[in-house]
C-alpha cells in the first residue's frame, strides 16, 4: 500500500494502526516499510532508526525487528517487523522512539514512504 505524502506527523502512525483487520482470528503481523531519504539526511535517519530498533525489539510480542539499507540505493531504508498480533504492533508504535521517527520523517524523506502490512496465519523455519 502506498501511503502517499505525509500530511502530518501522525499520518503514518494512524495509517499503520488502522490497517489492522478487525473482527478476525488473531494472526501474526508482518510490516514492511521502505523510506527513501534526502542524501544529506541519511545519517540522521539511520541514527533514528537504530534507536527505534533497539527499543522496539524489547516490546512484548515483537518477534523480529530489522532495518537495513537498500543495497541498490544507500538513501533507502527497509524495515521488516514481525509481531505476534496487532496489539504488539500497537505497543511498538506507541514507543517514544517510534514517535520520534514518525515526527522526523517529513523533514528527512525524499519521497512518500511505502508500507505494507501482512496478516500471517502460520510460519515455519526455512531449511
Amino acid at each position: 500500500m502506498s501511503l502517499g505524502s505525509l500530511a502530518s506527523n501522525k499520518t503514518l502512525q494512524v495509517t499503520l494502526s488502522n490497517t489492522c483487520v478487525q473482527n478476525q482470528e488473531e494472526k501474526m503481523i508482518v510490516v514492511r516499510f521502505k523510506a527513501k531519504c534526502k542524501p544529506e539526511k541519511a545519517e540522521q535517519l539511520r541514527a533514528a532508526f537504530e534507536a527505534v530498533v533497539a527499543e522496539g525489539r524489547t516490546v512484548p510480542g515483537c518477534l523480529n525487528f530489522d532495518i537495513a539499507r537498500d543495497v541498490t540505493d544507500s538513501n533507502a531504508f527497509i524495515a521488516t517487523e514481525v509481531f505476534a498480533d496487532k496489539e504488539a504492533l500497537a505497543r511498538q508504535e506507541a514507543l517514544p522512539q517510534a514517535k520520534k521517527v514518525i515526527a522526523l520523517l517529513p523533514e528527512v524523506l525524499a519521497e512518500a514512504p511505502e508500507a505494507t502490512i501482512y496478516h500471517i496465519s502460520s510460519s515455519e523455519p526455512w531449511g
